[in-house]
This record gives structure tokens, C-alpha cells and sequence, in this order.
């Protein structure tokens, strides 16, 4: 440790830090636009010189090094002729047109020019203009006249997003940012480049001119897309949600959201969003009062249980939902005495789990990853932010393997990509485990095949370094054989000291599983359903056609039923539902989402519902009563989680570890299903709110995935 004084305050950094650690550290503020805690030191805006002792001329604080008995002076003369220098040097060529930025109201130009720049400007030649950009329907850059060459975008796309899309290009009063590889911006991370923007040149394009900051509300939220549980701020102005930006939380998403959770709020207003019930009445929806259309449902459901039994009714539910209309919906269907729920739509195994399956480690602990190997995942598509700590384990010397379908650019260095058909993964798996067996001088477990080259450069990957990872992906967990390489992989960990787990698809894909949301009594599984087995369907939040894994088939065999009922938040499922009735969307309800490594993470509703939406806890406690089922006297949605977790709502923030478990017991014969490739959704065809996002369905990934090809 290295001691200095700060403005005459003692303070203690780590040697090799830098003067604006200390200042952090010590709670002293000096101003800067190019440095960023989560980015290289570039040094290049010069706004956080401080007076050095010693040193002939004042020092930028973001890349001088402490040493020992270093004095340094933040406030002195010297430091504020120098900061105010620099500022006037900023502002000489900034257009004046605060009164129509976007940044107005949250710029750090803005904020600091009022305390270190002048009344007046000494500069009388006309000031430079940069060009126009269009670089895609996320991003604006209309305005890069306003850019101060912080490179702060330039290097998030090299060390963050892995891909440089910006960068500087010329000299001195013609240098400017634009694009170095293409036309336009493709990262699924590209929109953290508008929050570390310090001016206004990169703003985002779908709120461009639809609010000024301070109109707008700011409030807590978790997003409902991957498993990552982002934590967000929903920025809210007239009961309407218009923008979405990160909440810093270090153990889940650090300071970065994705794209999709950025921008889907575009579907929560857009013209699909269902707002009353309404029932089918010979081939043509009529909207009807909510009581009408409940009584229908509860009617109808009581006859097709006295007609055909209980076990011709369930529900297909997305694992997209709240942990608390998860376990409603599960109470209600084992309520009537069904056993038939699911939320495994996409999966192609339904082998009975022998705990909740998870990310097997912390996100966090995925920052520091020596080895790690992922099996069926585009990584960098699926899980954005999981791959964005990756990457940063990469950048210091994590070794990376994978086996998936096809090539993918990751945008990281991958020692070993096996592309293959999916059928082929066990035998990869089985020749990794038996490399391992090799070399360990050990017996190779059941299923292990001759190790490729492929395969032994990844068992000799496994088997040196200390922190490791065997991540099964998207692919993996849908998978013909999802339990034949669940237990290849928990082998290969068992030897080489990796964790193992899921990387999980949904937001609440472990929520889900917590609340026994599939079939623990013989009930029929999502696959089953999806053939025609029902008479009654509930679809909580899905669209099977575009959820599951029977596709266009779920609409020819879900039309077979007598009553499908969707609870959506969208006009969705017309072509065979019966009833639509209109539930909240996140941001209009209250609930919890449990993400990958089982954190459980409750919110409020950020805006009161549309129309006549209500909250699908609500609509379940309501049809259940109709229903005659006991126990369904819940008051609120924190009522709710405390009889799923049976505890105080807000005491259990994490799921039991002993219910976690990606352990595997008994493993079923091959299919002969298994030469198919998984069902996986691609990007920006997650879930519902994402289709329906316009801007999103514009970027490059959306349009590729529509042309087939792979991202």
C-alpha cells in the first residue's frame, strides 16, 4: 500500500493506482469527461489536472501513479487555472444549443462549465461542424459537433461490447469519431454508449426529442428478458414509460444493460397492446367487461372438467413471468386437479429435475474465469452481459473453449470452437471427459467416445488454471439430450474442479423451477400439450408459436381445444384462442424475478396499467375464487411471494442452496430426436416485449435472424 496526502487528508491506495483512485477513495471529487472506472486510462480530455507537488506543471489525475509521500492539491490555484483552461479549450468549438440537447439537464460539459468556464468566449472564428451519421436505428449521432474526443465510446466497443465500431480518425480540429468497420453500430451492448457519452453526441435515437430529463420520473425496476436480472431505472413522464437506463448493481449487471432491455420499452406503448377483454363470438372478437369474460372462462373450464376430467385441462406458461404468477398459475391448475403445467416450451427432454437447475457459480465469479468452456450457446447473443464479463476474464488470459452448432464471432479470443450438428455434442462432451480420463489415469465415464483433437485441447484447457466453468447454453438445455450432457458436463467438473450449470434462458427460468411451474406428479410436459393432449389451455404471457419448440405446429394443435384462454399484455394467440384478457407487462405490476444464480429480486409497478390491464396475480386470485379453489385469499403480490417462498416477503433473497442443484441421478436412453438442432430463440425473438419493440426489430441481428442467418 502506498500512502498519500490528498488536500491534506491522508489517504491509502494499492500501489500502481492512480491520484483519482485515491480521490475516489478519500470522497473527493475531480472533474474529468474521459476517465471511466470501467474503462482503459486515456487521458486525453486533460480535465483532472492537479497540482503535484514537485511536478513543474499540473498532472492529470486519472494517469499519474501514487507514490510514496506523494502530495497532491486538487483545489489549489494552480489546479483550478489549469482545469479552467482546459474547459475554455473544450467549449471553443461546442455549438451553443443546450436549449435543444437531449443531454440538456444530465450533461457533465453542462455541469462543469458552470463551475470552471468563463462568461464569455474569447474564441471569434466560426466553429467546426462534423458531418451527419446515421449509424442504425438505436443510436443518433446528429449531433457530433458536440463531441469532445473523450474516446469513451471508442474504447467501450474495443474492451466491453469486443468490438471497436468507433473510432477517431484525422488530426487536431478534424478529428472526429465515426465508424471504422462499417456503416452502422451492431453490438447488443451498443446503447451503454449513450449513457458514458459525457456531452450530447451520442444520444438515443427512440427517445430523441420525447422528453426533457427533468420531466421525467425515475424508478426502480428488474428487466423480464434473459437471466442476467439487469437491474434498470424506468424513466417515466405522464403514467408513460419512456426510457430505460441502467441501475448500477456490481454483482449482476455492473454498470451495463443490453440492448433489448434498453429498448423494448417501445412495445409497452405501441398499437398491439390489449387493453380490455374480449372473447371470440362466431369467428369475431367482441371486447367484453372483465366479469363477463372471467364468468366465461370459469364456466367453461368447469365444463370441460365434469366433461373430460381434470387432466384435460393446463397451462403453458412463460418463464418470462413474475415468480408469483408462476406459482398462481401452478396453484390454480393443481387446484382444479391437474397436474399439467409447464414452462419448458422450447425444451425437446422433459426428464425430472433433481433440484432447480442454475448458473452452478455467481455472475460475478464469471469476471475471473481462468478456464471456462460453453456448450451450446451463442454466447454473445444470448447472454450479453454474461458474455461481457467473459470477455473481460479473456482479457486477462481466460482461456475460452466452446462447442455449438455453427462458427460464431464472439467478439473475444476462443482457444477451441468445435462448430458441429447438435447431435454430435455428446460425443465432443464424451471425448473431452475421456481425454481428461486419459490423463488423470482414471476410469471414463458412461458415454465417453475416442477424444478428437478438438477434444483433448479443451480437456488439457480444463485441467490447468484454478477458477473454471462448464456453462451449458440455450441449446444445451433444449436439447434431445439435454440430461445425457448435463451429466458429461458434471463428470468433466467433478475432475477438474470446474462448477457447472445452466446459463438458463429467461428471466425467471430459475423463478419458474422454484415455484414448480412443470409436472411433479405425472402431469403432462410442455411437448405433450403442444401435440393436442389438452381440451382446456391457460396461456400465461406466451405465444406458442414463437415460445416453444412445436412452432407453427402449437397453433394446428392447441386450435383442437375447446377453450384456449391467453393472458397477455398483447393482442397475441387470435388465430386459436378463445378469450384474450389483458394482463399487466412489467412495468405494471408488482413481482420478483429469480435470475441465474438465484437471485431473487422483487419490484413495484413503474406506471399504473393501461386500459383496463390488470395484474396477472390478480387475474389468477380472481378465476381461482370463480373456481371454487381454497387458498387464494392473497390481498397483495408481496401475499403472494411469502406463501411461494414460505417466508416474509423481502426475507428470502435468494433461493435455498439447498434446492439448487444441477446434480443428475438417473440418465434416460438417447431419442432418436436427438439429430434435430435445438429450438432457440434468436436475439430480438426472445419473448413478446422484444418482438414488438420497433427499433430493435430495425438493428442488423433482428434482420438477420428473419433472413436465416446466423448472427
Amino acid at each position: 500500500m502506498v500512502e498519500i496526502e490528498l488536500d491534506g487528508q491522508k489517504v491509502e491506495v494499492a500501489e500502481g493506482c492512480m491520484v483519482m483512485h485515491a480521490a475516489e477513495k478519500a470522497g473527493t471529487y475531480i472533474p474529468h469527461f474521459c476517465y471511466h472506472k470501467k474503462l482503459s486510462i486515456a487521458a486525453n480530455c486533460r480535465m483532472c489536472l492537479v497540482d503535484v507537488e514537485k511536478a513543474p506543471k499540473p498532472m492529470p489525475a486519472c494517469a499519474t501513479p501514487v507514490t510514496q509521500g506523494m502530495i497532491v492539491r486538487t483545489k489549489s490555484d494552480k489546479a483550478i487555472k489549469a482545469q479552467q483552461s482546459v474547459m475554455e479549450f473544450l467549449l471553443i468549438n461546442h455549438p451553443l444549443d443546450c436549449p435543444i440537447c437531449d443531454q440538456g439537464g444530465e450533461c457533465q460539459l453542462q455541469d462543469l462549465a458552470v463551475g470552471y468556464g468563463g462568461s464569455s468566449s474569447r474564441y471569434e472564428e466560426e466553429k467546426r461542424v462534423v458531418p451527419v451519421k446515421d449509424v442504425g436505428p438505436l443510436i443518433s449521432m446528429q449531433e457530433m459537433s458536440r463531441c469532445i474526443h473523450c474516446t469513451r465510446c471508442v474504447r467501450f466497443g474495443q474492451e466491453v461490447a469486443g468490438v471497436m465500431e468507433l473510432g477517431m480518425i484525422h488530426r487536431g480540429e478534424h478529428s472526429e469519431i465515426t465508424t471504422v468497420t462499417g456503416d452502422t453500430v451492431d453490438s447488443e451492448l451498443s446503447g451503454n454508449m449513450i449513457d458514458i457519452c459525457p456531452v450530447g453526441a451520442l444520444t438515443s435515437k427512440p427517445f430523441r426529442y420525447s422528453a426533457r430529463t427533468w420531466e421525467l420520473s425515475r424508478r426502480r425496476s428488474v428487466s423480464p428478458h434473459d437471466s442476467t436480472g439487469s437491474n434498470l431505472i424506468v424513466q417515466v413522464k405522464n403514467h408513460k414509460v419512456m426510457r430505460v437506463v441502467p441501475l448500477e448493481n456490481e454483482a449482476v449487471n455492473e454498470c451495463w444493460i443490453a440492448d433489448r432491455d434498453r429498448f423494448s420499452y417501445e412495445a409497452l406503448n405501441g398499437e398491439d397492446r390489449l387493453t380490455q377483454p374480449m372473447l371470440k363470438q362466431g369467428g369475431v372478437w367482441k371486447e367484453v367487461d372483465w366479469q363477463t369474460a372471467l364468468e366465461y372462462v370459469a364456466n367453461g373450464l368447469k365444463n370441460i372438467k365434469n366433461d373430460h376430467g381434470a387432466g384435460s385441462i393446463g397451462a403453458l406458461v412463460s418463464p418470462h413471468s413474475t415468480l408469483e404468477e408462476l406459482y398462481l398459475a401452478s396453484a390454480l391448475v393443481r387446484g382444479i386437479g391437474s397436474d399439467n403445467i409447464d414452462y419448458r416450451l422450447r425444451n425437446a427432454e422433459f426428464a425430472a429435475p433433481e433440484g432447480i437447475r442454475w448458473l452452478g457459480t455467481s455472475i460475478a465469479s464469471l469476471s475471473t474465469l481462468q478456464r471456462v468452456l460453453v456448450v451450446g450457446s451463442n454466447l454473445r447473443k444470448d447472454h450479453p452481459l454474461f458474455a461481457q464479463r467473459i470477455r473481460q476474464a479473456a482479457r486477462h488470459g481466460c482461456q475460452v473453449s466452446a462447442i455449438a452448432s455453427a462458427a460464431q464471432d464472439w467478439a473475444m479470443p476462443v482457444q477451441s470452437f468445435v462448430a458441429q450438428g447438435a447431435g454430435e455434442w455428446t460425443l465432443t462432451l464424451g471425448g473431452v471427459a475421456s481425454a481428461i480420463a486419459l490423463e488423470k489415469g482414471i476410469a471414463a465415464p458412461q458415454g465417453a467416445t475416442a477424444a478428437s483433437d478438438a477434444a483433448q485441447a479443451i480437456a488439457r484447457s480444463l485441467l490447468s488454471g484454478d477458477r473454471k466453468a462448464v456453462l451449458l447454453g440455450n441449446a444445451a438445455a433444449h436439447h434431445a439430450q439435454a440430461t445425457q450432457l448435463l451429466a458429461l458436463a458434471h463428470w468433466i467438473g467433478e475432475h477438474t474442479g470446474a462448477s457447472v450449470g445452466y446459463l438458463t434462458e429467461a428471466a425467471n427460468t430459475v423463478g419458474a423451477q422454484f415455484a414448480g411451474a412443470h409436472p411433479v406428479n405425472g402431469g403432462l410436459n410442455a411437448g405433450q400439450m403442444l401435440s393436442g393432449g389438452l381440451k382446456a389451455a391457460l396461456l400465461l404471457n406466451t405465444e406458442p408459436v414463437h415460445d416453444s419448440a412445436a412452432g407453427a405446429n402449437a397453433a394446428a394443435a392447441l386450435s383442437g381445444a375447446d377453450m384456449v384462454v391467453t393472458l397477455s399484455p398483447f393482442k397475441a394467440n387470435l388465430e386459436f384462442s378463445d378469450v384474450l384478457l389483458p394482463i399487466a407487462p412489467f412495468t405494471e405490476t408488482s413481482g420478483s424475478f429469480v435470475n441465474a444464480e438465484g437471485l431473487l429480486q422483487s419490484f413495484h409497478a413503474v406506471v399504473r396499467p393501461l386500459g383496463d390491464t390488470r395484474p396477472a396475480w390478480k387475474v389468477l386470485r380472481v378465476l381461482a375464487n370463480l373456481l371454487g379453489v381454497p387458498g387464494f385469499d392473497f390481498e397483495t403480490s408481496q401475499d403472494v411471494l411469502a406463501r411461494a417462498t414460505n417466508a416474509p416477503a423481502g426475507m428470502v433473497t435468494q433461493v435455498p442452496a439447498v434446492q439448487l442443484s444441477n446434480a443428475v441421478k438417473a440418465v434416460p436412453a438417447a431419442t432418436a430426436a436427438a439429430a434435430g438442432e435445438p429450438v432457440v430463440a434468436s436475439i430480438y425473438q426472445l419473448d413478446g416485449l422484444v418482438r414488438r419493440s420497433t427499433s430493435l426489430q430495425l438493428t442488423a441481428d433482428a434482420r438477420m435472424a428473419r433472413e436465416g442467418v446466423a448472427a
